[in-house]
């Protein structure tokens, strides 16, 4: 048995919808096993998003609900509150009454899935939710649980009196008030909607390792004397528990005896030079008992080759590492002996990237299971939990995408508008199937692609503001640049993404699926004759002519350039090309374009004197001096000479941007028109 999925309803920043965190089903994973293999959380369940996207609120909410811990007003979602109240003015306005309103309320809804073999232990557990009829071919069952006004009359009332108030500038602060002094109740009911009493802790248990739990020098000393005393304490019989206790007294007397004779009479001597002995006595006694040598049995230390170093000597991420391993053993150390099947056993580790290094938090999600594993060798114990991290780490998300070969059991928490939005990174989703059935060959090989190369390149775009996708290494150097110094632009996390066109198409339908804003800049890509590719002819016009750019032919149905839109949008992709005349001419590519825009300058002359000053000299020569006209008919020339030094022309450039005075330089228009599109979006205007 185990959690299949989490619906959260107007709790915090969640909505109503894309609000389900689907998680593992650790049980199809176990079948494939050999039985003496001992499996915690075979797979993981991983929930991703950037700082207060709402990961955390996800365990809350669990815990809350299984923990019994209190909800309260500031639990709900304040946009769904402010909506409630602006229907009850329209409503009251228009009938003077309150009556079938919506009465606030959170609502939760829990599928559990389980195996076939139905247990007693299960049945009794999840009774109350059984469909008795189908009972044989049940594969999942959904429990509601809602938080519920107590008393909705007085509720009504309460929020009548405010409306007739009229005191438009208080209301929701006043309509807040109420709520906070109304009385809740946590339900539950089937899915039929029939109200069921139950009790949730009785199905579901779940252990929280919380971020940054290093709270000491000696925190780890305090975990593993927890762990050493609580399995002292296991392995001692009723026998050796006597023993114990009668050597401790033995220890104490002979202790009091010496601390009697050495301190107690000195003192007492003391202090009655001050009161009488009759109001002053006192007597000091020795207290060894199990429990306080248990406390501080043992010192944690590092060992670092010969050397024992003290605990508080060693970095931090090593020791939240330890910390970690240390919760949970002791976990494991308290699990039963046998497994209940009837319950669905959850640890949940959030944010264990803290103070690690990225090359250990890559280490860390590849290798949790078999740590586990290999702490629980030779116990007799079979623990099946369901293991739940939430992280911002790219690293850790690589690592499980690699690792795991797929992008399957990966919720992806983001924000649209005021609300959270949960997105299912399933490999279903990721690179979408054409056709019903099974994957075509295509798109197997793009989907194992994407798993192989994010792990080298992007795993960063998952946390990223804004993508901009280029495809050379020129317009990455110059838009990192252009960027950083954007007094809007470098306010945001913008990652620039190098990969040539027909491959960055893999990543189109992970972009879409992730809802952040990208702009695609890629090339026109002119198709051209041989005669034109020999003699390295300008292009002046573009009627008949053809793209051979899969991205444009993508998202266009003509590969005729004068049938396509000078940029276009999809959703949350913008692509932008060299689909205007640069002084008399059609750019081919990005470095064409820039030599384009800039022919004039002092700037781009500097920069291509320095770069190809053979072929400068030819081409500018003139009885005149230089000819600058001669570089803007020339540009294509000069995109074909600095095909093999595109980084060197980028790097000059940027030298010449950081360290020159004069730097002229403008990108292109149809950059500029991009990054003003994603202006727009970054501050959530739209287009």
């Amino acid at each position: 048995m185990y959690l299949k999925s989490f619906g959260i309803y107007n709790f915090r920043k969640f909505g109503t919808t894309e609000n389900t965190i689907e998680f593992v089903d650790g049980t199809s994973y176990r079948k494939e096993q050999k039985e003496e293999e001992i499996n915690v959380a075979p797979t993981t369940t991983l929930i991703v998003g950037k700082n207060n996207s709402g990961k955390t609120t996800v365990v809350q909410a669990l815990e809350k609900l299984i923990k019994e811990k209190k909800f309260n007003v500031n639990d709900f979602n304040f946009v769904y509150l402010k909506e409630i109240l602006h229907r009850y003015k329209e409503t009251y306005s228009t009938t003077n009454k309150l009556e079938k309103v919506e009465i606030p309320n959170l609502r939760f809804i829990i599928k559990i899935g389980f195996e076939d073999n139905l247990t007693k232990d299960l049945l009794g557990n999840l009774a109350p939710f059984l469909i008795i009829d189908n009972i044989t071919k049940m594969k999942e069952v959904e429990i509601t649980i809602k938080l519920e006004i107590k008393e909705t009359e007085l509720y009504i009332q309460e929020v009548i009196k405010l409306l007739e108030k009229g005191e438009s500038d208080k209301e929701f602060t006043s309509f807040i008030k109420i709520l906070r002094e109304t009385d809740f109740e946590v339900n539950y009911y089937r899915q039929n909607g029939d109200p069921v009493k139950y009790d949730l802790k009785n199905l579901i248990d779940i252990t929280v390792i919380k971020a940054n739990i290093v709270d000491s020098d000696t925190s780890l000393t305090k975990a593993f004397n927890k762990i050493i005393k609580y399995r002292y304490k296991s392995l001692l019989d009723d026998r050796e528990k006597e023993d114990f206790e009668e050597l401790l007294d033995e220890t104490n007397s002979a202790f009091t005896e010496k601390i009697r004779m050495q301190h107690t009479t000195s003192i007492s001597d003391s202090l009655s030079k001050i009161e009488s002995r009759e109001k002053l006595s006192f007597s000091l006694t020795a207290d060894l008992n199990l429990e306080s040598i248990m406390n501080n049995l043992v010192r944690y230390e590092y060992v670092e080759g010969n050397i024992h170093i003290p605990e508080n000597q060693f970095g931090l991420g090593y020791t939240n590492l330890m910390m970690i391993i240390a919760e949970l053993v002791d976990y494991m150390e308290k699990y039963p002996d046998k497994s209940f099947n009837s319950m669905v056993n959850i640890i949940s580790i959030e944010e264990p990237e803290t103070y690690m290094h990225p090359q250990m938090q890559e280490l860390f999600i590849k290798n949790i299971n078999e740590a586990i594993k290999s702490l629980l060798d030779g116990k007799e114990k079979n623990i099946n939990s369901q293991l739940i991290i939430t992280t911002h780490s790219s690293h850790i998300l690589n690592s499980k995408i690699h690792s795991g070969n797929t992008f399957n059991n990966i919720n992806y928490l983001t924000t649209e508008g005021p609300h959270t939005q949960v997105i299912k990174l399933n490999d279903a989703n990721v690179v979408k199937v054409k056709s019903k059935g099974k994957r075509s060959k295509e798109e197997s090989d793009k989907l194992n692609f994407l798993r192989k190369h994010i792990k080298y390149k992007v795993s960063e775009l998952f946390f990223a503001d804004a993508i901009i996708f280029v495809e050379g290494i020129t317009e990455e150097t110059l838009l990192k640049y252009f960027i950083d110094n954007d007094k809007e632009l470098n306010k945001y996390y913008i990652t620039i993404f190098n990969i040539d066109g027909s491959h960055g198409l893999v990543y189109h339908d992970l972009i879409k699926l992730l809802q952040v804003p990208t702009l695609v800049i890629t090339d026109i890509d002119i198709k051209r004759n041989k005669d034109e590719k020999d003699k390295l002819m300008q292009i002046r016009e573009l009627s008949g002519r053809e793209t051979t750019n899969e991205t444009i032919k993508k998202y266009n149905d003509s590969e005729f350039i004068t049938d396509i839109e000078p940029f276009f949008q999809k959703e949350n992709l913008y692509i932008a090309f060299q689909s205007e005349k640069i002084h008399e001419y059609y750019a081919s590519s990005f470095e064409e374009a820039l030599i384009l825009t800039n022919y004039a300058n002092d700037f781009m002359n500097r920069i291509l004197k320095n770069v190809k000053k053979q072929i400068y000299k030819e081409v500018t020569e003139s009885k005149i001096g230089v000819d600058r006209n001669k570089v803007k008919d020339n540009s294509y020339l000069f995109q074909n000479k600095l095909e093999k030094e595109k980084s060197n022309f980028a790097n000059t450039i940027l030298y010449e941007l950081i360290t020159s005075k004069d730097n002229e330089l403008m990108l292109p228009s149809y950059i500029t028109n991009g990054l003003k599109w994603l202006t727009r979006e970054l501050r959530g205007e739209g287009t």
